[in-house]
């Protein structure tokens, strides 16, 4: 579902490549039910409605809200897809696609009929011959039950599997898309976040329930966003199923044919299977590749098929091979011990979140295969003398795709985020720690100051001086002999920020003027670090002072606790500007959580 009342625009069909289209379907039976959620268009620097008067990028929609998206959300009908259409977008920065969430399950068929009940009324709601005033009122009542709804807590009840994605990259580049999920209003608390990598072409991405679940409490109101990194001038995507699902679980080998069950995951032993001998009585010296066994390893991976081992072996000495013969990177969740390998396969299962009758097993010893059918008779196994055709088996044929490429190193990303927040528990400092943030520093000049210009005008939450600067004047600071003027990237392992703030120092004081961050950075401690950055520039090892200009309001009250986190010493306010002061005796506060990193900073 999505804010149908906005707008009426239409996509043709033949936007969409007939394999692309093809791929949006394949799910008919799958998904037994789905949430609604009423998606809209939005800005990662909201501040309703103050924005709508003071920022001059504001964009009016016909509903006087703020146009993010460049023709708004578009409606192309693909009868393939499961809701049989796709919702083109184009980003323009600042952009980002936003819903109110909870994940209240309505069986698909029902589902299905809201959305559509939904599209009609919002089609006639801008069709009615009546004043725009008032069409324009009943729209944004309409949305806003919409988003009330989904706002109201859903309790304990059946779950969904997972949230679903689908969505088309157009462009011949790779566009990487975030994704946050966080509880309403506690933008402090540790979000659930994830990155995807959108090669060229269609993509379905499911996130497991249960690992949102470790930092969402989804049965409280919370709120999801997506957002394209990096966006320069317009950036095209086209999207699917966004909803919460839960799937029919996948039927037993004996309900059907073992040739449709397509093998997802290959679970290869070592000794006498990947390579020639036996490591722990040969020694890593005598052992060999088996002729071919790399290639047919290369080619699973480009197509997408999952690979592991379980081997009885010792661990470090069996990684050292397979770092040896550069084989490491290409094995999930490796179970290499002394254990019954079927204990191994098991726990594959579980940790890819797969059925057991996806799985083959290739091994050796006819005793390990018997062993581990034995426990998982829905397992397939074969002998390892049959490595090489492997790839001409009808169950693990597959096309190679840009998706089928990412797809092992989209679950090894996994992997080490599911290390990191199982590490740092509910510790938020542990969590922007283990982020890995990096600030760029440059000075302000021609090539950034178009982007210079959007932020000083967007700002709000996180602008510390309330200026608003014309080009013009922007190009007059930056000319100027006596202001230092730094131009703030930020990213971190979830995405790229981009340009995410701006400052100017007054060096012959020094004086900090203004300080403004994007929101998308707020409780970040971005300005924490850069404002131990500054301190240590400035008045590091002498007795000078850094004076701060600081024009307190209510939306950047919140963030202005930064100087109070660094204790500053408050001296006199003038026409609502408070004068702060750090002394050059003091020592200066670092949690060293952030990095902030020189680029050509220096004196403009």
């Amino acid at each position: 579902m999505y804010e149908t009342e906005a707008n009426r625009k239409t996509a043709p069909r033949h936007e969409i490549p007939k394999d692309i289209e093809e791929q949006f379907g394949g799910l008919g039976g799958q998904i037994l039910a789905r949430t609604v959620l009423p998606w809209s268009e939005h800005c990662t620097e909201c501040v309703w409605p103050t924005c709508y008067t003071t920022c001059d990028l504001y964009s009016p929609r016909e509903d006087g809200r703020c146009r993010r998206f460049a023709e708004g959300m578009v409606r192309v009908e693909c009868p393939s897809a499961f809701n049989s259409y796709l919702l083109k977008i184009q980003f323009k920065q600042w952009a980002k696609l936003w819903s109110p969430a909870n994940v209240r399950l309505y069986p698909a068929q029902r589902a299905s009929k809201i959305e559509q009940s939904d599209y009609r009324i919002g089609n006639l709601l801008q069709i009615l011959p009546a004043p725009s005033k008032f069409k324009s009122f009943a729209a944004k009542k309409r949305y806003g039950l919409k988003k009330r709804r989904a706002n109201h807590p859903t309790g304990v009840g059946e779950l969904p599997t997972s949230l679903l994605l689908e969505c088309y990259n157009p462009a011949a580049q790779e566009v990487r898309l975030s994704l946050t999920l966080r509880p309403n209003g506690q933008r402090v608390n540790l979000p659930f976040q994830r990155l995807f990598n959108l090669t060229p072409g269609f993509h379905r991405i499911r996130v497991s329930i249960n690992d949102i679940t470790k930092l969402v409490d989804i049965e409280e109101p919370f709120e999801i966003e997506l957002i394209p990194n990096d966006v320069e001038n317009l950036t095209t995507l086209y999207f699917g199923v966004m909803d919460f699902v839960r799937e029919r679980a996948e039927k037993p080998n004996a309900e059907r044919p073992a040739k449709s069950n397509k093998v997802k995951c290959i679970v290869w032993d070592l000794d006498n299977t990947l390579w020639d001998g036996i490591l722990v009585e040969d020694g890593l010296e005598k052992i060999t590749l088996k002729s071919g066994i790399l290639e047919v390893i290369k080619a699973f991976d480009e197509r997408g098929i999952l690979q592991s081992l379980a081997s009885k072996n010792t661990y470090d000495e069996a990684m050292q091979a397979l770092r040896q013969f550069r084989l490491d990177e290409y094995f999930l969740y490796p179970q290499i011990s002394w254990q019954p390998k079927s204990e191994g396969v098991g726990v594959i299962a579980k940790k890819l979140n797969i059925g057991i009758d996806t799985i083959l097993f290739v091994d050796d010893s006819l005793f390990e295969r018997d062993q581990v059918t034995a426990v998982h008779p829905q397992l397939r196994a074969i002998d390892a003398r049959e490595y090489q055709g492997l790839l001409n088996r009808e169950e693990c044929r597959g096309a190679v795709t840009a998706e089928s490429k990412e797809r092992r190193k989209m679950y090894q990303i996994e992997v080490e985020r599911q290390v990191a927040v199982d590490g740092f528990g509910s510790d938020y400092l542990a969590f922007l720690r283990d982020a890995k943030i990096v600030v760029s520093i440059r000075p302000m000049m021609e090539d950034n100051l178009e982007r210079v210009h959007e932020l000083t005008q967007r700002t709000n939450q996180m602008n510390f001086s309330g200026n608003r600067y014309d080009r013009e004047v922007l190009r007059s600071i930056a000319a100027s002999p006596h202001l230092d003027t730094y131009v703030l990237s930020c990213q971190d392992r979830f995405g790229s920020y981009g340009v995410v703030g701006f400052s100017i120092v007054d060096a012959r004081e020094p004086r900090l003027t203004d300080l403004m961050f994007s929101c998308r950075v707020q409780s970040k401690r971005v300005e924490h670090a850069f404002l131990a950055y500054l301190l240590h520039k400035y008045i590091r090892g002498t007795m000078d002072t850094l004076f701060v200009s600081y024009r307190k309001t209510s939306r950047n009250a919140a963030s202005g606790k930064v100087f109070e986190d660094f204790a500053m010493e408050e001296l006199e306010t003038v026409d609502g500007v408070t004068l702060l002061a750090f002394r050059g005796d003091r020592k200066i506060p670092d949690d060293e959580l952030v990095t902030v990193a020189e680029t050509l900073v220096g004196a403009n």
